[in-house]
């Protein structure tokens, strides 16, 4: 299982990987950790990431950016209208009323959703991660903005779908960071200890965000969180861009917003002097060569101007920071550190304005463009089976306060009830429990449209279907179990009608039991959660009843809260007395019922499988135009790389003729390469390459030859050596090697005189081949000659002497003693050796004789 975290930013994204051990953040195809969120499109391809920022100027309008922000809105959004003028590329309506975008590709126009554009920046992050962790990547972490709601949270779920992703969560931005701080600090205050409250702050290139955080060991939990969409880095240059467009009117009379391509070109230099402006406080140049009608353009502006400037951003930090101390009703001085991260917290203003509100440091302790992509891959890696993580739970807050809407009677008022309130606690659930006749429609939506950042109040509606009446004609129970996902998501997961069911006599259970089953069901009016500790938010009840006060939700049956303390306070006294001896004994069973679901945003399943094909058809076609210029940059480079080598160490091996006609043949397939080979197929290329390497490889392989070839020569003379030293040794009668058997010696010099002989003769041959032409003996010949002087020689010259036994004395009966003389040897040597088992390492020099003659 891959456990893999994807910071999905604005402006550029963030990958990173669980291996040895630890997280890291892995580099791209051009050794970069960031990747652009940029996509362009092209005649023959698409191009992700430092590519297509690459060409962000030259193909303006066929390169898309920023198109992060339109998730999950529609087209007459008045925030996507609003942010068309900025664009270089066409923003048009898709059938489904969503945000789609105009481009050439293919050299055809083609419209591509949001979703589908997101998928591919996606694939260019799942390119990476798998190039990284060799091996395919499926299951993974996508961060989120904590402010997204329902709508843009399943549009990059369907953006994740479409290129074979399985997002095991989204993980609100802050949470991740959070996760990446709080999971590697060993100090952490123990579970019953007064937590640690963390206030995270992120500015990146497109909104600013807060998170309130409390840290116990083993346990994070997000207390509160705020956020401004529209302020970020993005804005600070915008005001850059301002002065400058103002002042190259003003000194050259030049229109930079009339010219797409001038003005993203002074984009981008005004983010650099903003970045430069970060470090130094002197004035700093801006200088553009040929920015428009072929003039050059240049200004100044230093730090002071630009916070003046920025003075109206600048105040806006203080509104998200003043509305999550409020909200969780801690003073400053309760904070113990603040944290902060993304590239627009490295402006020197910004960062003041920050610690001027809480009145300590900020602290820079987590990487600031790297932490989100972290904190992603440790959720990741929680969720995983395949890691082992330290114990460490993560509780997130709703971002926004969500009501659920009902339908009742046609004579009763409309039902509301608030079930998630703002920063409640994530994931969650719970049940309520409704009466109805028949089938009814639960709409949800967003209490407080004033605080949201999208223009839709409505989450979605759900419609519970085929409730059947009881055979009494009262209501039936129906139990709806609501649910914020690990997403950040609102759904009805299911719903269930709940029929009583009388007991026969056999079945009746005890008065115990009963009284248990009383409860539980009492219980089952009310509305409930999973979790714990949040357990006192339980006691609310939704009904429908037209009596009922819908303002402050009183049931007209009894409460939980009241019918749990009647049954407590009846315990002790139920306990002295006998039970009722004819008391109806009920058991309930529960009943699915289908829930259909119409939401803001949603896909339609056929909708998301076009997609999914398109996405995998665009894939393939990269592929293919990646091997055509890869077969294409294999020939340039081929012909520029032999014709500098023929200019130097190659020359003198190939001969005048075969230069004149190679050198000719490197020049004609240069100009065909800039002509009519500008864009041929793949299979014309490698024909090119193969045509090129006939007449290169020889003069290559001549070269490699005669660098090789003394070197080989000269180890083989070293073994030469070796092996006569060792035959005069013999000769000599030396004890080394006395113990080895004549004719095998014999062998030994034979094969010796061979190769001398062949070495002389391939040396003395090979001084008179020119190097232009083929080499007399090869290398491969030598290192042949060389193995099997070795495989013969050296197993005979390596046979280890004979152990010698001491002799044996033998007693007879007449108790005189005799030594065994066949065992002795004056000389030392074994005149007539026992034969032993192979096993113990023994040699016996005859048995390996008659082997040698036998192979000879």
């Amino acid at each position: 299982m891959s456990v893999v975290g994807f910071d999905l930013g604005f402006q550029n994204c963030h990958v990173a990987i669980a291996r040895a051990g630890g997280i890291e953040t892995v580099a791209n195809e051009f050794s970069d950790r960031c990747t652009p969120a940029v996509v362009s499109f092209g005649s023959k391809n698409r191009t992700i990431g430092i590519a297509a920022k690459n060409q962000q100027i030259t193909h303006a309008n066929n390169t898309l950016y920023n198109f992060k922000r339109f998730h999950g809105r529609s087209f007459s959004d008045p925030f996507v209208q609003l942010g068309r003028d900025s664009l270089s590329y066409d923003l048009v309506p898709m059938k489904n009323g969503g945000v789609g975008v105009k481009v050439m590709y293919m050299d055809e126009e083609h419209t591509f959703s949001v979703e589908q554009i997101t998928a591919m920046l996606l694939s260019k992050l799942k390119e990476t991660a798998e190039n990284n962790l060799k091996k395919p990547v499926t299951d993974c972490v996508i961060s989120v903005p904590s402010f997204f709601t329902d709508a843009e949270r399943r549009s990059v779920l369907h953006a994740a779908q479409i290129v074979g992703l399985n997002c095991l969560t989204l993980l609100n931005d802050m949470t991740a960071v959070a996760l990446n701080y709080g999971i590697y600090k060993p100090d952490l205050p123990a579970p019953e200890e007064k937590p640690k409250i963390v206030v995270f702050v992120d500015m990146g290139h497109s909104a600013f965000q807060v998170s309130v955080c409390a840290f116990n060991k083993g346990r994070l939990k997000v207390i509160g969180s705020s956020f401004d969409p529209t302020l970020g880095g993005r804005n600070f240059d915008e005001k850059i861009v301002e002065y400058f467009c103002s002042e190259f009117k003003t000194k050259y009379g030049l229109e930079v917003k009339s010219r797409i391509r001038a003005f993203l070109r002074l984009h981008q230099e005004c983010e650099k002097l903003k970045k430069l402006m970060s470090s130094n406080s002197m004035d700093l140049p801006l200088n553009i060569e040929c920015f428009m009608n072929d003039r050059d353009v240049s200004g100044k502006m230093n730090r002071s101007q630009f916070e003046e400037l920025c003075a109206d951003l600048l105040q806006r930090i203080e509104a998200p920071l003043r509305s999550v101390m409020k909200q969780v009703q801690i003073s400053v001085e309760d904070v113990n550190a603040v944290e902060i991260i993304g590239g627009a917290t490295r402006i020197p203003s910004v960062k003041e304005r920050i610690a001027k509100f809480f009145g300590k440091d900020v602290s820079t302790t987590l990487i600031a463009d790297e932490a989100v992509a972290r904190g992603c891959a440790l959720q990741c890696a929680i969720l995983s089976p395949a890691f082992k993580v330290r114990e460490f739970s993560v509780t997130d807050v709703v971002p926004f306060s969500i009501s659920l809407r009902w339908t009742t009677e046609a004579d009763e008022a409309e039902g509301v009830c608030e079930v998630f309130s703002k920063n409640h606690a994530v994931p969650f659930s719970k049940v309520l429990t409704f009466y109805r006749k028949g089938s009814f429609l639960l709409e949800a939506f967003y209490s407080d449209p004033a605080t949201l950042p999208y223009p839709e109040a409505k989450i979605g509606h759900f419609v519970v279907q085929n409730i059947a009446a009881p055979k009494d004609g009262d209501e039936a129970k129906v139990k709806v179990k609501v649910c914020v996902n690990t997403h950040g998501i609102f759904t009805v997961s299911t719903a269930s009608v709940v029929e009583p069911m009388e007991l026969d006599a056999s079945e009746c259970p005890s008065v115990e039991s009963n009284m248990n089953l009383q409860n539980m069901i009492h219980s089952e009016k009310a509305v409930h959660d999973n979790n714990s500790q949040e357990s006192s938010e339980a006691g609310t009840q939704c009904k429908t009843k037209t009596d009922v006060d819908q303002n402050s939700l009183s049931p007209e049956k009894p409460s939980e809260e009241d019918t749990m303390t009647n049954v407590e306070k009846g315990q002790d006294k139920k306990s002295d007395q006998p039970p009722e001896a004819k008391k109806p004994k009920i058991k309930v069973k529960n009943i699915e019922l289908p829930v259909e679901a119409s939401l803001v945003w949603q896909l339609e399943q056929d909708l998301l499988n076009m997609y999914i094909e398109n996405e995998g058809k665009m894939i393939m076609q990269d592929k293919l135009e990646k091997d055509r210029n890869d077969a294409k940059n294999a020939v340039e480079e081929y012909v520029y790389d032999i014709r500098d080598k023929l200019s130097g160490p190659y020359g003198k091996f190939a001969g005048e003729k075969d230069l004149s006609r190679f050198s000719k043949l490197l020049t004609d397939t240069e100009d065909w390469l800039y002509e009519e080979g500008e864009d041929q197929p793949k299979e014309v290329y490698l024909n090119k390459l193969e045509e090129l390497q006939k007449l290169g490889t020889p003069i290559e392989a001549r070269y490699q030859e005669a660098g090789e070839r003394p070197q080989l020569l000269e180890k083989l003379a070293q073994r030469l050596q070796y092996y006569s030293n060792i035959l005069e040794d013999y000769r000599n009668q030396g004890e080394t090697y006395n113990h080895i058997d004549i004719l095998e010696m014999e062998k030994v010099e034979k094969w010796l005189n061979e190769t001398i002989t062949w070495m002389n003769n391939a040396v003395k041959a090979q001084s008179k081949q020119p190097l232009h032409n083929d080499p007399v003996v090869r290398t491969k010949e030598i290192k042949a000659k060389a193995k099997l002087l070795d495989d013969i020689c050296s197993p005979i010259v390596t046979q280890p002497k004979p152990k010698i036994e001491a002799p044996k004395e033998e007693t007879l009966q007449n108790g005189d003693h005799f030594h065994n003389s066949e065992m002795e040897s004056t000389e030392g040597t074994i005149k007539n050796p026992v034969k032993t088992s192979q096993h113990n390492g023994d040699y016996h020099p005859n048995e390996n004789i008659t082997t040698m003659d036998a192979d000879n």
